[in-house]
């Protein structure tokens, strides 16, 4: 047992555990996995002896294999268990896939004190409680215990999809502890490490409840480990000195346009990427913003053989990824996917025309009124209320390009009608 996850959901189970099955010294590094708000995951999983089945679905045809890297799962809740692993000095690495949110942490990576659960875990902490709500609260009683069993480093590995997301974690990991306990965040700064990732698997959700994920798997790391870790790189992970141009490449390219064809595709009827990527006016739009974003990346992390491979996957029906599962919380996907490349577009010096054509595309499907939520409901509908609800709705992904006109214009010119986005939340 040298590992813990937390966050025992499909993509975890069918790309860090699946990386660690797979590993040539895989018999050494058992996973101890918890969830985060529910049991049901980790009953489940302890129904079926730790050991479950995925299927790999390719266009032609199933592959099944057996993932029993997983060799114990527990409720979120059971905290005393974090800490009695945390505690052992065998225990080298924490990965995490508890989605942007999950983290309770601002934009800047700092707790977000306007959250009651974060606060009333920051002050119970302080006051020496032994239980926590909140993803970093338990983390935080975890390294706690580790620390006064001078169990030695760890690594911490978030694996989701925020930018820097092994930074925006150690900023709020220290911020939250220097809450609670000087010497625990002083001992964090010299004991943890956090490493940053890229992660790639398409793992959709299924009706019945069948795991079910992609033949494509890629892991990119950056940052170090200084208790150990499992050999990944012979199961295809790789270890850079910087993640951003492949965190960018996968947020852009792979995000991205799974973006574009939901805003897209959702109007026009379509349910699913494989459907809306044989749209040809869906499939113009995602070639478009690539040729964009690929500008924005430096040489040499495959950009062509990349995009070959997402043509590829998002045109595989046998993988229904619905549309309406990628627009859920759509917001911050614009912020860090569209925004993000008109802004360093518009810095070179170029024209951000398939960006523009992508927001628009985003405030188009904002005006048909969508059920997917978005925690940041109250922003749209005060910007949409506004006298002018496309530049107040850009300046709510980025106050940079709001402050463009001529990004603005461009915006305004393809959107069209007024949006009146209704019920986000």
């Amino acid at each position: 047992m040298r590992i813990v996850h937390i966050g025992l959901g499909r993509f975890f189970r069918a790309h860090q555990a699946w990386y660690t099955q797979n590993a040539t010294d895989a018999a050494e590094w058992g996973i101890a996995a918890f969830t985060v708000r529910s049991p049901r995951a980790a009953d489940g999983l302890a129904a079926l002896g730790y050991s479950y089945p995925l299927t790999v679905r390719g266009p032609l045809g199933d592959v099944e294999e057996q993932i029993d890297s997983v060799v114990a799962a527990h409720d979120g809740a059971d905290v005393g268990a974090l800490r009695r692993y945390l505690a052992s000095p065998e225990l080298a690495v924490i990965t995490l896939t508890v989605t942007e949110g999950g983290y309770g942490l601002d934009s800047a990576g700092l707790p977000d004190l306007a959250d009651a659960e974060v606060r009333n875990d920051l002050d119970a902490l302080r006051a020496g409680a032994t239980t926590a709500q909140t993803v970093l609260g338990r983390l935080l009683i975890g390294l706690e215990a580790r620390r006064q069993a001078g169990a030695g480093p760890i690594a911490i590995v978030p694996c989701d999809n925020i930018p820097d997301n092994g930074q925006f974690v150690a900023r709020g990991v220290t911020a939250c502890a220097a809450h609670v306990d000087d010497d625990l965040a002083e001992w964090i700064r010299g004991h943890v490490s956090f490493v940053s990732t890229s992660v790639d698997r398409i793992t959709p959700e299924v009706a019945d409840g069948q795991l079910v994920t992609e033949p494509f798997a890629d892991w990119v790391l950056a940052g170090d480990f200084p208790a150990g870790r499992p050999r990944w790189e012979s199961a295809g992970a790789r270890f850079v000195d910087d993640i951003e141009p492949w965190e960018n490449r996968k947020l852009w390219l792979l995000n991205g346009a799974h973006c574009v064809l939901a805003f897209a595709g959702i109007p026009k009827g379509l349910e699913t990427v494989s459907e809306a990527i044989a749209d040809p006016e869906c499939r113009r739009q995602v070639e478009d913003f690539w040729v964009e974003a690929v500008a924005c990346l430096p040489s040499g992390i495959e950009h062509e053989e990349y995009r070959a491979q997402l043509i590829e996957r998002f045109a595989n029906p046998r993988i229904v990824h619905r549309l309406s599962q990628i627009a859920t919380g759509a917001t911050s996907k614009v912020q860090f996917r569209f925004a993000a490349v008109a802004e360093r577009t518009l810095s070179a010096g170029r024209p951000a025309t398939a960006s523009a054509e992508a927001i628009a595309t985003w405030i188009r499907w904002l005006g048909t009124s969508p059920d997917e939520p978005d925690p940041r409901a109250d922003e749209l509908s005060d910007a949409a209320a506004s006298d002018d609800p496309v530049d107040d709705l850009v300046a709510v992904v980025s106050p940079r390009l709001a402050a463009s006109e001529a990004f603005v214009a461009q915006v305004r010119a393809s959107a069209g009608t007024r949006p009146i986005p209704v019920r986000t939340t």
